[in-house]
């Protein structure tokens, strides 16, 4: 079962600065870039990857020994990453996320499934068995949870009732927190939302964005007296990911090849 986990402190903190990466798709090329500007940074206490780190991409190999490589990183489950553990492709009639199994595009993205866990081999599945499905966090009198999607599901995020609805049990609990900060990964675009104490942010993706902006991202969250969100859009060699898909071709490859062209799902082979 994967496990919640809760960062605790012997001494309360009354500051905490987060980097977040999320959504890589084995886009090694941004992970390099990324990392390269979580590096110039002098004041991040923890890095936290929200999931989705290999699937539908061209490094996998690459990407897991980029992600391996940060010291005291918080890796979240994806549900990309589940359905390698889950070995998706050998169902009957293997579907995801409600689509038709007969869809050549669902039947092609669980190939695709396939393929990364051969890439990634026993070491990768055993790097994905090992991530968690959330992360708490207390600073000072803010809660800050870190999902994929959300701590009850891996493949839709909340919307601000449930989210609320979520905030309301944590304060019965937890009477001492005054502030609620909710990260999540998974739609590939920015999210930033507020209501009364709460407040639900997603930077989009790292490796593979959906909101048109051919850019990586990167965020930094700083918790002290105030929520400080920072999102880092950046340049990367987008030509060497589209170079690798076309030269290893993986399956799905002609869709990935559009979507990171455009950073937008299209599924025009």
């Amino acid at each position: 079962m994967p496990t919640l986990i809760v960062q605790g402190n012997f001494l309360p903190m009354t500051e905490k600065t987060f980097a977040i990466i999320t959504d890589i798709h084995s886009n090694a090329a941004s992970l390099e870039k990324a990392l390269s500007i979580l590096n110039d940074r002098d004041n991040v206490d923890q890095i936290v990857c929200l999931g989705d780190c290999f699937s539908l991409g061209p490094e996998p190999k690459e990407t897991l020994s980029l992600l391996k490589s940060i010291e005291g990183g918080i890796f979240i489950r994806g549900n990309h990453d589940r359905y390698l553990l889950e070995r998706l492709w050998e169902e009957e009639q293997p579907s995801l996320e409600g689509m038709d199994p007969y869809d050549p595009v669902c039947q092609a993205i669980v190939q695709n499934e396939k393929w990364t866990a051969e890439q990634l081999g026993d070491e990768g599945v055993d790097f994905v068995r090992q991530m968690k499905i959330a992360c708490r966090d207390i600073i000072g009198t803010t809660l800050v949870e870190f999902t994929h999607a959300w701590y009850q599901r891996d493949d839709k995020p909340p919307s601000m009732a449930e989210a609320l609805n979520w905030r309301n049990h944590v304060v019965d609990s937890h009477p001492e927190i005054e502030r609620l900060v909710f990260v999540h990964g998974h739609i590939h675009s920015p999210r930033e939302e507020r209501n009364e104490n709460l407040t639900i942010l997603c930077q989009g993706a790292t490796g593979l964005s959906f909101d048109k902006d051919t850019h990586g991202s990167v965020a930094f969250l700083t918790i002290n007296e105030s929520v400080q969100w920072e999102v880092v859009r950046y340049e990367y060699d987008i030509n060497r990911t589209i170079e690798k898909l076309e030269e290893l071709k993986p399956p799905f490859h002609h869709n990935l090849i559009n979507t990171i062209t455009f950073a937008e799902i299209r599924n025009d082979n």
